[in-house]
């Protein structure tokens, strides 16, 4: 029975270390496109990983994302975007529609992918891990709004959480540390 227990305690030790050294290249996504990439591609990039909308009072954020993108991209910076159609049906395009919506309205180069849940049951499984990783206000995990955003390093360590009324120029400071 002894051994039953140790063998016991030691899978779950294994399980937890394997858990705690998790990082987001330890998950694949689909780009706007379709295609199932895994975010290790992004392995050396400081990163901004954001929920957006097209028909949101925030969509202007993405003039601010494509100038950080723009500002940093030589150094090493990358900005993903997830569109999400859970916040009062503000995302309701399909793909081909987003794209042509953010590529049209805000010249948007920085890399899109395919429509998502962020939160409840049917949250992507990447969500799950950027809100287990940095929690929200008082602790409450789900993404409140649109235009939520996770500042990641070039080791795939989750950073800093920003509220959706962050405007992307606030957070410079805190990509140059990690370039």
């Amino acid at each position: 029975m002894f051994k039953y227990f140790l063998a016991l305690l030691l899978l779950t030790n294994l399980l937890i270390a394997k858990e705690n050294s998790m990082n987001i290249y330890d998950f694949k996504v689909q780009t706007i496109e379709g295609e199932e990439i895994s975010l290790s591609k992004y392995k050396g990039k400081a990163l901004l990983i954001v929920n957006v909308a097209s028909e949101c009072g925030l969509t202007y954020q993405y003039e601010g994302l494509e100038k950080l993108y723009q500002k940093y991209k030589k150094k090493g910076f990358m900005i993903l975007a997830f569109p999400s159609n859970q916040f009062s049906n503000q995302e309701p395009g399909t793909n081909k529609e987003i794209k042509f919506f953010c590529k049209s309205k805000y010249d948007v180069h920085f890399d899109m992918f395919s429509k998502i849940e962020v939160n409840g049951e049917g949250a992507d499984p990447l969500y799950k891990f950027l809100k287990k990783e940095k929690g929200g206000f008082l602790g409450f995990d789900a993404i409140k709004w649109n235009f939520t955003k996770f500042l990641v390093d070039k080791n795939g360590k989750v950073i800093q959480r920003y509220s959706p009324s962050t405007n992307p120029s606030k957070i410079q400071g805190d990509i140059e540390k990690l370039l």
